[in-house]
């Protein structure tokens, strides 16, 4: 079975937006068993959505329109999709009625541009939009099923969720769903973890994919989802391969550090100084988190230094230390300066206090640099959350020096 997803639109061609549907959608059908085996995108010229309908019904099964079926010259959706099937544009009334009836609870006469979107090809059948004023609708084009939706994220996704995955299920009921379960790492190479894994032998209807984005290396493990254990033994497998570098399973780091927290009922405070205020940022992003966190500080310019050239690792514990008791939280999660590429990070607890110096081995542009060095004091922190070994290695890092500083010494 084959499946295409086509976004229409100069706006999304020329990368003005972001085109953030598709990507939702290929995930939502994955999930259900309907992987999309193609994405494609063309933009606002009708002979080019001629073609492209054409050329994508010979070659799939299903495939789904995003985008075009507004009320101005350039959405040509309809049009095109009439033409691809060599048919005519009707007056669809249930849907001008549906319109008119929308704009008169709004008080205000329909504009006349709007009657465009009730004219739809004369084979089409209507996919309701509850929401907005351009119908989706569903037709053949050669022998491929063809949905049409609008662009509008809240009513693509309705559509998607509520008729279009239905009506795919009943098309297809010998269809399958799948499920993705994760292990995200931290400090390993794609190489190095592919060379590991892929010695692995996996049972038919199963497949390993990764995906790379800093600073995390994402392993996903696909399979039918109704094998729930047989899932499981296969990432029990994965992980113990994985197990020091691993920061979380089906769900990213900084949501699993928030349940940690929330479960422990610990309060954080958090300062900054090489980190630049992303830490901060990125751990207030989690509902769980930001109930636990208290203060926090972002120190920046040459006048605010940590100061102890002779030994920075100690200044920064001491500036764990400071924020701990300032702040009056359970732990206190600090990045130091960074001088020539090296960088600490500390963490000061009742039980005692942890830190390290690490060395960067190669240049980061500024906002990659305050991700890599928030992960490494995030990572710090989850380690004494799941009380796992606290020394960490990184394959992109060098650690230049560690300590830890238990409570009585304190």
């Amino acid at each position: 079975m084959k499946i295409a997803m086509l976004s229409t639109g100069e706006e999304v061609l020329h990368g003005d937006i972001v085109d953030t549907n598709a990507a939702w959608l290929s995930s939502l059908f994955y999930q259900h068993g309907f992987g999309l085996t193609k994405r494609s995108t063309v933009g606002d010229k009708l002979s080019s959505l001629i073609e492209e309908f054409l050329m994508l019904s010979f070659n799939n099964d299903v495939v789904i329109v995003n985008g075009g079926l507004g009320p101005t010259t350039d959405d040509m959706s309809a049009t095109a999709a009439a033409r691809a099937a060599d048919c005519k544009l009707v007056l669809f009334r249930e849907w001008l009625e549906h319109l008119e009836a929308m704009y008169a609870r709004r008080g205000i006469p329909m504009p006349d541009s709007n009657l465009k979107q009730a004219m739809l090809p004369e084979i089409a059948d209507i996919v309701d939009n509850p929401i907005g004023t351009a119908c989706g609708f569903k037709m053949l084009i050669n022998d491929a099923i063809f949905y049409f939706t609008p662009g509008v994220p809240s009513e693509f996704k309705l559509m998607a969720e509520t008729q279009i995955l239905p009506d795919l299920k009943k098309h297809f009921p010998e269809v399958e769903s799948s499920f993705c379960s994760r292990i995200y790492t931290f400090g390993l190479s794609e190489s190095g973890i592919s060379d590991t894994l892929d010695q692995m032998k996996l049972p038919q209807g199963y497949e390993l994919g990764y995906r790379s984005y800093l600073p995390f290396i994402e392993v996903k493990l696909f399979g039918p989802s109704n094998q729930v254990e047989q899932r499981v033994k296969l990432m029990q497998i994965i992980h113990k391969h994985l197990e020091t570098n691993t920061v979380s399973v089906d769900m990213p780091m900084v949501d699993y550090v928030g349940q940690l927290l929330a479960d422990k009922r610990l309060t954080l405070s958090v300062s900054e100084k090489s980190s630049a205020g992303h830490l901060t940022y990125w751990l207030n992003g989690n509902e769980n988190i930001a109930k636990q966190f208290g203060h926090g500080w972002v120190l920046s310019g040459q006048h605010a230094t940590i100061l102890d050239e002779n030994d920075p690792l100690a200044a920064t514990f001491a500036f764990a230390g400071a924020t701990r008791e300032k702040c009056g939280t359970d732990l206190a999660l600090v990045t130091g300066n960074i001088d020539d590429s090296v960088f600490s990070v500390a963490l000061s607890t009742e039980a005692g206090e942890w830190g390290a110096l690490y060395k960067l081995s190669r240049k980061y542009q500024r906002d990659d640099l305050v991700k890599v060095i928030s992960a490494v004091a995030l990572d710090l922190l989850r380690r004494y959350l799941e009380r796992k070994p606290m020394s960490a290695r990184y394959a992109f890092l060098e650690k230049v020096k560690e300590m830890h500083i238990p409570n009585s010494a304190l």
